[in-house]
C-alpha cells in the first residue's frame, strides 16, 4: 500500500509529508486520492478535446493565473492576470469560464 501511495505522490509531484495523528493521515490520504481522481478526469477531458499537455506545463500555467482585489476611489475591483500557455485550453476543456479580467465588486 505504501508503494502505491508513493507512486501516486510521485505522479502528482508532491513531497513526502509526515503526520503525527491518524486524523491528519486520513485527511492527507483523502486529499491525495481526490487529487488523483481530478487529475484523471482532467486527462480524460483534455484527450476528448484532442489536447496533450505535460503535467508540469499544466501546473506551471495554472499556477501563474492570479486574481486580486483592489480598491480605487472607494470602489472595489477584482483583477485577473492574463491567461497564458495552455491555461485557456484547460478551462475550455473542463467547460469552466474564465472570470473577467476586471470586474467591479459591490
Amino acid at each position: 500500500m505504501e508503494r502505491v501511495f508513493r507512486d501516486v505522490k510521485s505522479l502528482l509531484g508532491t513531497r513526502p509529508v509526515y503526520h503525527q495523528n491518524d486524523a491528519n493521515i486520513a485527511g492527507h490520504v483523502f486529499c491525495s486520492f481526490l487529487a488523483l481522481v481530478l487529475r484523471k478526469e482532467l486527462d480524460q477531458r483534455l484527450a476528448t478535446n484532442k489536447h496533450r499537455f505535460e503535467w508540469s506545463e499544466i501546473k506551471q500555467d495554472l499556477k501563474a493565473l492570479k486574481q486580486v482585489e483592489i480598491e480605487e476611489n472607494g470602489q472595489r475591483f477584482s483583477i485577473r492576470s492574463e491567461c497564458k500557455g495552455v491555461c485557456g485550453k484547460i478551462f475550455q476543456s473542463v467547460r469552466v469560464a474564465l472570470p473577467p479580467t476586471i470586474k467591479a465588486l459591490s
